[in-house]
């Protein structure tokens, strides 16, 4: 189980007692997190998730709470942090930085049709929408110096035949960094994952897991989202699921020409980041009781990516 921080129930109890939410009734840890500890919390008035900061510095706590803010205020179906009484969303649990936000209904979809990718294409274009204008600012600690910095250490750990795989995409980051950076920008989820959405039936009723949010090239966002959420059963790309998701973004979002000529990059930069990211913690929390996702899922869909037929709808 991904409960990095145990939580005992007195010490919950003291926690949320300044949000006057009634009594606790039931929690649990949630197995599903790699990088955060997670726990569904059942009060007397609702359900919950609480979560315990484990990776990242405390200062960007703010930013997060902010941008859910945002976005729940413009009617996104995203969590929010909810205040205790004096007011305050971020406090503190087991000497981590923790918040609470209300538990959003519905269900992951892992086998997702054309409705479900055009939903999720229509609301990464809202969230991209309701932040351009007033961007709020962080970097992530997963950009494209830390792809160069970690692809370039993790190169003697791999096969002859993954340096191949791995080495050529390092070298078109490198070459066309100021590019790529130079994008259109807005807010990004940069984790819009199957498991990270949420669905009653064919209705998109949540987006959760915004601990890797950060400021940058909306087409990298998009990239991150097709790459998982428009696969085929080789890890290719779903050509009619991926229309259907870049269609329904492009109506309300178009893609420029800049954006159209870096998109079969941004897709093997998009692998190249969850390839990474999955080594390090393989390497990291061998042998422990922590999730970890497959690295090699994201060699396969880096291979798959090398040569694209998917272009972008209406680019300008």
């Amino acid at each position: 189980m991904s409960v990095f921080t145990p939580v005992s129930r007195p010490e919950l109890e003291t926690f949320l007692a300044p949000y006057q939410l009634g009594r606790l009734l039931d929690f649990q840890g949630i197995a599903a997190g790699t990088e955060n500890s997670n726990f569904f919390v059942s009060m007397e008035q609702g359900e919950f998730v609480l979560t315990l900061i484990e990776r990242g510095p405390a200062e960007d706590m703010p930013f997060f709470i902010d941008l859910l803010d945002v976005l729940h205020q413009a009617d996104m179906p995203v969590p929010y942090a909810l205040r205790d009484r004096d007011g305050h969303g971020l406090r503190e649990l087991c000497g981590k930085p923790a918040l609470l936000q209300p538990r959003l209904n519905g269900k992951h979809v892992m086998a997702p049709n054309n409705q479900h990718c055009a939903q999720v294409g229509e609301l990464q274009a809202h969230i991209h929408l309701a932040t351009r204008e007033q961007i709020l600012e962080r970097k992530t600690d997963r950009g494209l110096d830390w792809m160069l910095e970690s692809g370039a250490e993790l190169l003697s750990h791999l096969s002859e035949q993954q340096q191949a795989l791995l080495q050529p995409t390092l070298a078109d980051i490198a070459a066309h960094k100021a590019q790529i950076l130079a994008l259109p920008r807005a807010n990004l989820h940069a984790d819009l994952f199957r498991d990270n959405v949420m669905f009653e039936g064919s209705h998109l009723t949540g987006l959760i897991d915004f601990y890797n949010a950060c400021s940058g090239p909306m087409l990298y966002d998009i990239a991150i989202t097709v790459n998982d959420w428009c696969l085929d059963e080789a890890a290719g790309i779903n050509l009619p699921r991926a229309q259907a998701l870049l269609g329904a973004y492009a109506a309300l979002r178009p893609f420029t020409a800049a954006e159209a000529e870096l998109w079969p990059l941004m897709l093997r930069v998009a692998c190249v980041r969850f390839w990474l990211s999955r080594l390090i913690a393989a390497e990291q929390f061998a042998g422990m009781d922590v999730t970890i996702h497959d690295p090699r899922e994201f060699e396969v869909r880096l291979a798959q990516r090398q040569h694209i037929d998917l272009k972008l709808p209406f680019a300008l």
